[in-house]
């Protein structure tokens, strides 16, 4: 069945998921749901301690058995231990059929890659997947399904009972004895642990996994004793230097800052730049370094930001120090200032459920004036794609792109006109993470294009002097520089679905045909 998108949905991938293709972003609009509940012990008396030994311990009191959905959170990114630490207990003791249901996967976690070649994995649920894993699930290994979902659209899917995680594992940098966490306090601080606040309140067991145990009470608890039913201490849960990788951080590419400085005379000509207004960036090097010089003109105009919104990065974080906003909201750090900035009393911690998620009452994402975005490839209908490499392999991640988009009165994707050697800007994106009717702006290092759509964008600029073209015009010029590429061949077999924010089908992945020569395109 073609989809809003125009994307061809497999009938047998609908029969298999139950889903719906994805029929436009406001289709889901007033849905009506009842929230789902975790089978939950009381513990009427104990004698305060919930410590067990080790991992594989607590499994055992988990009721570990095969065809389980165990959830992670990845606010250590390149740095995360867990993830391995607790699969390697799971193989050990030959369990088999394994979900693993994360906030996200990276290179961190390549480790686990045999486990899903002899099936101790079978099913994956992420916002994405980075390095061999995401190899692993395009070459077919993965023996059932991806399902990468937006941050909005996990907790959507766990707080409606789609997905059931059976045991959550929560890496706390702090911990008492009684399950009070915090992403704070310790020696491997991750800053906070919002990812991890929906699989606390909905997994039937919860087990917090900390090196630094804490006196009781670890207060104000990120992740309260209450939602938690194990604790294990071990030497290490992750390592924070590592937080920081790959595009996470401001770019010295001077092609990328001047699309960085296109992107902010773009912002501050718009009527949304005002008193109060709120900003959020994304994790590429030019999107985090648009944050830098938009803080010199509010200053030199004297305007202040009501708040920004993250995944956080040092200079955000430097707009609160410098007190040109009011507040922060946090979702997770991605830096170690990002880290250490949380004990500001002005930097707020909120849920993934309070930033994005589409089926509650109200996410900050519908408060948003701005959010700069990257992508790996952008089409003419501004269709993006942050997932699939120009090669095929799944290598990136959806995580708040496709519910910041959708919330944000202007939503900018800042992308180099050439990944590489392959263009950016193309007639039809290779998979489509995020739909165009909610991309307003595209900046590149050869133009800016305004989506037709947005006629009062287009008005507002008619008197400024920046380099903007339409988003054909910027194809055009990709493949006079490049050339076409030739599309990446792909097998018939389905092995990922990309889900839209509301659950519905937005796209799927199929197996990549083998012995074909490619490129990969950077991170951005």
């Amino acid at each position: 069945m073609i989809n809003a998108v125009g994307r061809d949905i497999p009938e047998e991938i609908l029969r298999l998921t139950g889903k719906e293709i994805f029929q436009g972003i406001h289709y889901r609009d007033g849905y009506v749901y009842k929230k789902d509940g975790p089978i939950t012990k009381c513990v009427i008396n104990s004698n305060g301690n919930k410590v067990v030994d080790t991992i594989s311990d607590v499994l055992k009191k988990c009721g570990i058995r095969d065809g389980m959905t165990l959830g992670f959170h990845h606010h250590f990114r390149e740095g995360d231990y867990i993830v391995n630490m607790v699969m390697e207990e799971v193989h050990r003791l030959g369990i088999k059929d394994i979900t693993i249901c994360a906030s996200s996967l990276g290179k961190a976690h390549d480790a686990i890659v045999p486990y899903i070649e002899d099936g101790t994995i079978t099913n994956i649920q992420s916002s994405g997947v980075r390095g061999k894993i995401g190899e692993a699930i395009s070459k077919g290994k993965l023996k059932g399904l991806s399902i990468l979902r937006s941050h909005g659209g996990r907790v959507r899917a766990i707080e409606s009972g789609e997905t059931r995680i059976d045991i959550a594992f929560i890496g706390a940098p702090t911990c008492d004895d009684y399950g009070n966490c915090r992403g704070i306090g310790g020696k491997s601080d991750c800053g906070v642990l919002s990812y991890a606040i929906v699989d606390g309140d909905y997994a039937d067991k919860v087990v917090a996994i900390t090196d630094c145990l804490v006196p009781f009470p670890n207060f104000p608890a990120h992740i309260s004793m209450t939602k938690v039913d194990y604790v294990v201490l071990v030497d290490e849960i992750g390592d924070p230097k590592k937080i920081a990788t790959g595009a996470a951080k401001p770019t010295t590419d001077m092609r990328k800052l001047m699309m960085a400085d296109y992107c902010t005379q773009f912002v501050v000509n718009t009527p949304y730049f005002k008193d109060g207004f709120s900003y959020q960036t994304g994790v590429g090097g030019a999107s985090i370094s648009s944050a830098i010089s938009l803080a010199k003109i509010m200053k030199e105009q004297n305007v202040r930001m009501r708040f920004g919104v993250g995944g956080l990065t040092k200079p955000m974080c430097e707009l609160l120090v410098n007190n040109q906003v009011d507040c922060l909201l946090d979702t997770q750090d991605f830096d170690l200032a990002a880290v250490e900035s949380v004990k500001n009393l002005k930097h707020f911690r909120i849920s993934a459920g309070e930033y994005a998620s589409p089926f509650n009452k109200g996410a900050v994402v519908n408060k948003l004036d701005f959010v700069i975005l990257a992508a790996l490839e952008v089409d003419v209908n501004f269709n993006c794609n942050v997932v699939v490499g120009s090669d095929g392999m799944i290598t990136g991640a959806q995580g708040g792109h496709p519910d910041t988009a959708a919330g944000a009165k202007c939503s900018i994707v800042i992308v180099p006109l050439l990944q590489g050697r392959i263009p950016a800007i193309c007639t039809e994106v290779t998979t489509v993470t995020t739909p165009g009717e909610s991309i307003d702006v595209v900046v590149t290092d050869y133009g800016i294009a305004i989506n037709p759509l947005r006629k009062d964008l287009i008005e507002c600029m008619k008197e400024v002097e920046l380099p903007f073209k339409t988003i054909e015009e910027l194809r055009d010029i990709a493949n006079s520089i490049a050339g076409e590429p030739e599309k990446v061949q792909f097998g018939e077999r389905v092995v990922g679905v990309i889900e839209s924010r509301d659950g519905t089908i937005l796209d799927v992945v199929r197996e990549v045909k083998p012995f074909q020569f490619s490129y990969e395109a950077p991170e951005s």
